[in-house]
């Protein structure tokens, strides 16, 4: 599995997209009309780097976790879930979904707090705040900062930042970065001023070199801890501990309530100390060190303990740091059994992560695993990602490496206060964990599973819905992108073969929808990809000289050829094979296709438009001042040649919503738009031919998530202040098969999609609508097999005289195969059992019409072809 530097991909589309996008001060908008829409998440679970997970000490179950740029979320113990709280922030303040630091109330468990702000550099123009919650996070109010923070930038799994006074909750510290020190809240978190006796604001700079300023920047103050059996109830702690960013001088304590500091005498220098955690029963300060701020980094590392009685320092790193070729950050005591302490290797990339645990207060430590002979390795655990398949990321490593990992970038571990058996840890990808944690010390294997339901933490680049095949495929950022067949499940793959770091650019063929391509981000190629299964399976294609990233990629409206804006080198054009330079068009430029003339592509760069009715061979300019700033994005209207909505641009230049209907040659500004970023369309509404329109845009000094369904003429506002999700510029598309659906970009909490109550109440895309029984033929055909797995397409013909509105076959496998991904068709499996249930858009089958559909599986022993099946508890014949 790859060293994935989650949100580097949404930094550089940050940095990318909004640079001079959104103003920095504006106010909320405010409550307008809006149409009824439920909002759901597509389901991927995870899919992003989780730094901090906090529970509370007082309350059991009470459980939060923070992301670099998708939010904070809290844990629902009924429903094993987690629940977004910052869906909330808006579209100028869109750096608040990056969350450095988080703090949960012990005294007051209603009472929950995030520091928040994504960059501390200029990509993010706004400062950062402190939110704070009487309600556990169902509504916030706001402290603002005069100095920003970075829940994106170097350093962010170090901490936590923020801490609550454990005997006075109305004292709160938090930690900054760039230089601007500690800083203190007595009033809950409503004002907040800088501790001016703390004189040490932290010195250390990943690549001083760095003139972004993204990796120069200091991290600052990177943890607060107190000791609390040195205060009484209502009045403040006295002694409390602060981790700086400083390899000399890391560790700092305070004897009279922050009064005045110094710098812990005795202690270890030459390194980093990440995390600090207190274990008062026994006087221990628990302390993570690594050579560099992580989280992608790190090769060397220590952990000691301190005494709060007597001073001794004691290493007790679980390897000689001579054999480490890691940092330490995760660190975790048992709070029910406080000599118990865990901390992770967070930058043990390969083979894997390690967790050690210790049950005597790190006198001795055993491994998560160990290596018997090598390569071979023993593990303590069994992993269980039945929930989310794709972290196994289809690979199949060769020894020491498995799949799925432990992890990678854990430098969140916690053990539940209130259960030695719970633990959870972030990784770069998802949150696991375990209920069976203290079977480690008997040697009795535990298992570890995904506990990421309802964390969503994908940055989406593209989306795309076609009219037939899977209602949804997307282009994500970090793990490539995912077909649904089902908005309600997680797929049981992301895109494989090739698997894209970043996945750019995604499309089809508008009238031959099984045709996919898409274009990505993959050290040394290939950066594009061809599927003539609607996205089911894909096919590396060749590339033209000097491509370096995946840019965005086009595909005929036939499907025959496909153009192609790689970066690092100019348009092409051709059949996935061999490619063509294009001429009369910009390096760099976006492409799209027309939807309805298989040879005519459009493309755009730089204010100007371009056209080619050649299959993307010449280009020709037409409008001109079109927006020459910011970042532009099109799209032609399915079924009507010509048709081009355009929006885009920037502030303080042309921004807003552009509409051609003959091919580009001109456009018209539609009036009432003073900004758009995406544009997509989706099922006209009913009585209406036009397709309705969706945009992420501000009308009336609004910003929101817009639908017209009258062809542009007007527009209302479908999501509310409650659902904003920060930025939301990366990319829009309706359903064209389900009136009033739409699917939403964000930069870091997944696909929303949203329905009206118009909508059925949003289905997923798979229906179940009163089986009809019997009556039916069925075609079974191996058509790929390999050891361990086979591939298979199964026809179902309707032999009756009664149209069917939708159905649902069944059949038996005898040697325990297992289903693994489907399509053009929702499956089930209980033990041996398998059923198949229509898609929402081929449930209508008619009398003697047919349908098929295909999915992937898996083999111990033998392979046999299922002997019956049924439909609706009738038997079918067999062909």
């Amino acid at each position: 599995m790859r060293r994935t530097p989650h949100l580097l991909a949404g930094l550089a589309l940050t940095a990318g997209l909004l640079a001079g996008a959104a103003p920095a001060t504006a106010a909320d908008p405010a409550p307008t009309a809006a149409a009824s829409y439920t909002w759901k998440n597509v389901r991927i679970d995870g899919g992003g780097f989780v730094p901090g997970i906090v529970f509370n000490r007082s309350e059991k179950d009470l459980v939060y976790a923070r992301t670099d740029i998708g939010g904070a979320y809290r844990w629902n113990q009924a429903t094993t879930s987690w629940t977004p709280l910052l869906d909330h922030i808006g579209w100028d303040d869109w750096g608040h979904t990056g969350v450095v630091g988080l703090a949960t109330d012990s005294v007051d468990p209603d009472r929950v707090y995030a520091a928040v702000g994504t960059y501390t550099n200029d990509w993010d123009p706004g400062n950062g705040a402190v939110l704070r919650s009487a309600d556990r996070g169902a509504t916030w109010q706001r402290a603002d900062l005069p100095f920003k923070l970075g829940g994106n930038m170097p350093g962010r799994g170090m901490g936590e930042r923020l801490a609550i006074d454990p005997h006075r909750n109305s004292v709160l510290y938090l930690g900054t970065p760039s230089g601007n020190g500690l800083w203190r809240s007595t009033d809950s978190g409503a004002t907040w001023a800088k501790v001016t006796s703390f004189t040490n604001p932290g010195n250390h700079q990943q690549d001083p070199t760095d003139t972004s300023g993204y990796n120069s920047d200091e991290q600052g103050i990177v943890w607060v801890t107190f000791d609390e059996s040195t205060g009484t109830p209502g009045s403040a702690t006295r002694t409390v501990y602060v981790g700086v960013g400083d390899k000399e001088n890391a560790v700092y304590r305070s004897t009279d309530a922050g009064a005045t500091w110094t710098r812990l005498p005795g202690q270890p220098t030459g390194h980093l100390a990440h995390k600090g955690v207190l274990d008062a029963e026994n006087g221990y300060l628990y302390l993570a060190y690594s050579d560099t701020a992580g989280p992608y980094d790190g090769s060397k590392g220590k952990v000691w303990r301190y005494a709060t009685a007597t001073g001794a320092w004691t290493d007790i790193s679980p390897v000689a740091e001579a054999d480490t070729y890691h940092g330490f950050s995760g660190l975790t005591v048992d709070r029910q059994n406080p000599g118990t302490v865990m901390v992770s290797g967070y930058s043990s990339w390969y083979p894997d992560t390690q967790i050690f645990r210790s049950t005597d207060s790190g006198a001795h430590w055993t491994r998560a695993w160990d290596y018997t002979s090598y390569p071979n390795r023993s593990d303590r655990y069994t992993m269980d990602v039945s929930s989310a398949p794709w972290l196994t990321w289809g690979a199949s490593p060769a020894p020491p490496e498995q799949t799925p990992k432990l992890g990678w970038m854990t430098e969140a571990l916690e053990i539940d206060p209130f259960d030695s058996d719970r633990m959870m840890y972030g990784t770069g990808a998802t949150i696991y964990g375990t209920t069976e944690l203290t079977r480690w010390d008997t040697g009795t294997k535990f298992t570890i599973r995904p506990m990421v339901r309802g964390l969503e933490e994908t940055a989406v680049l593209d989306l795309a819905s076609p009219p037939s095949g899977a209602p949804l495929i997307s282009a994500l950022g970090d793990i490539g992108g995912f077909r649904h067949t089902d908005l309600t499940k997680v797929p049981s793959m992301m895109f494989t073969g090739p698997n894209f770091t970043s996945t750019t650019s995604v499309d089809f063929a508008e009238t031959k929808p099984d045709t996919v391509v898409r274009a990505g981000h993959l050290d040394g190629g290939p950066r594009v990809a061809l599927s003539t299964d609607n996205g089911a399976t894909w096919r590396p294609g060749q590339e033209p000289h000097g491509v370096t990233g995946g840019g965005t990629v086009a595909a005929s409206a036939d499907g025959t050829r496909f153009v192609w804006s790689p970066d690092g080198t100019g348009v092409h054009t051709g059949t996935g094979g061999a490619w063509t330079a294009s001429t009369g068009i910009p390096a760099g430029a976006t492409v799209e296709s027309d939807r309805v003339d298989p040879l005519t592509f459009y493309g755009f760069s730089a204010g100007t438009f371009h056209a080619s009715t050649d299959g993307g061979r010449t280009f020709t300019a037409g409008a001109t001042g079109l927006p020459a700033k910011g970042n532009v994005r099109f799209k032609a209207v399915p079924g009507r040649k010509g048709d081009i909505w355009l929006a885009g641009g920037a502030p303080d230049a042309a921004y807003g919503l552009w509409h051609s209907t003959d091919g580009g040659a001109t456009f018209t500004r539609t009036a009432g738009i003073e900004q758009a970023d995406t544009i997509g369309f989706g099922k006209a509404a009913p009585g209406a031919t036009y397709p309705t329109l969706y945009t992420s845009a501000k009308i009336g000094g609004v910003r929101g998530i817009f639908r017209s369904t009258d062809a542009g003429a007007s527009w209302i506002r479908i999501n509310d202040d409650a659902h904003r999700w920060g930025w939301t510029g990366g990319a829009i598309t309706g359903d064209p098969r389900v009136y009033g659906r739409v699917y939403v970009s964000t930069n870091g909490r997944g696909i929303i999609y949203g329905d009206t109550a118009g909508t059925g109440g949003g289905d997923g895309g798979g229906t179940d609508p009163g089986t009809p029984a019997g009556a039916c033929k069925v075609v079974y055909q191996v058509t790929n097999q390999w050891q361990g797995g086979f591939q298979a397409d199964v026809t179902l013909s309707n032999t009756s005289t009664t149209a069917w509105t939708g159905w649902k076959l069944g059949w038996d496998y005898s040697a325990g195969q297992r289903i693994g991904q489907m399509w053009n068709a929702t499956p089930a499996q209980t033990g041996t059992a398998v059923t198949a249930g229509n898609a929402g858009w081929n449930g209508a089958v008619g009398p003697g019409g047919s349908t098929t559909f295909g999915f992937t599986g898996s083999w111990t022993g033998t392979n046999p072809v299922p002997a019956a099946f049924t439909l609706g508890g009738t038997p079918c014949s067999v062909g």
